[in-house]
């Protein structure tokens, strides 16, 4: 019988996407080797913390609310978060190292104290994430997946969207930024069953940015590429 497990004790997973690019520049290296490891939020890998002990938040981010941003690409969105709500903790989860050392350099150019980084995937540290202890979670256009045969990789599933559930607060914000409009389709469909509502009353609901939302580099190349960019607010029920 296969063995469902990992050495480490984890259970197998697949993932679908790159962990490294071609190239890391010598400044990218130092952010890596300097940087990174102190601002972890916690012991979150299986081989540093096998018993899935739960991360204590309060002791990351004294007396704030917590947010996720899950798959934060070169970091923009998340530095600007932080700077504009200083008062609020963020955690940014992104597997590909390649973002994680662009993220890193702007931490360092903006000084911000209240954020942190996992350099990995998402359901690691959907594990050890307390229930209810998510006030705010972003995904800010997810990989699409094109293909209709590999829609099931995409992040708005049942095995993503119900950790997702357990770790959010009642009443908390899920937000959705994508240009594909069949990942649109996904996302109303798989999203509210797994314990969420949409709040659209309108179409300027998601036609429009928040108010507080930044362009990024990706949201740039789909505008540029006359693709259409949309913008969806579930709340935790």
């Amino acid at each position: 019988m296969k063995n469902d497990r990992h050495p480490s004790g984890a259970p197998w997973r697949n993932f679908y996407g790159r962990f490294r690019g071609k190239t890391i520049r010598t400044s990218q290296q130092d952010y890596l080797e300097n940087d990174l490891l102190p601002l972890s939020p916690g012991a979150i890998s299986w081989e540093e913390n096998p018993d899935r002990n739960p991360l204590d938040l309060n002791d990351v981010f004294p007396g704030k609310d917590v947010w996720l941003e899950i798959g934060f690409g070169g970091g923009e969105h998340l530095v600007h978060m932080a700077e504009v709500y200083p008062d609020i903790g963020l955690i940014g989860c992104e597997p590909f190292i390649n973002g994680v050392a662009m993220l890193l350099g702007k931490i360092r150019k903006a000084d911000v104290d209240n954020l942190r980084v996992h350099p990995g995937d998402v359901r690691d540290l959907f594990d050890v994430l307390p229930d209810h202890s998510l006030s705010k979670v972003f995904l800010n256009y997810p990989d699409p997946w094109p293909k209709k045969r590999h829609h099931r990789r995409r992040f708005v599933t049942p095995e993503h969207l119900l950790p997702l559930h357990r770790v959010m607060k009642p009443g908390a914000e899920l937000r959705v930024a994508t240009d594909i409009t069949d990942y649109v389709r996904q996302t109303l469909e798989q999203v509210p069953p797994a314990g969420f509502e949409w709040l659209a009353e309108g179409p300027t609901d998601w036609r429009d940015p928040w108010s507080d939302w930044i362009s990024t580099r990706y949201e740039q190349k789909a505008l540029r590429e006359g693709r259409t960019p949309h913008y969806l607010t579930f709340r935790r029920v």
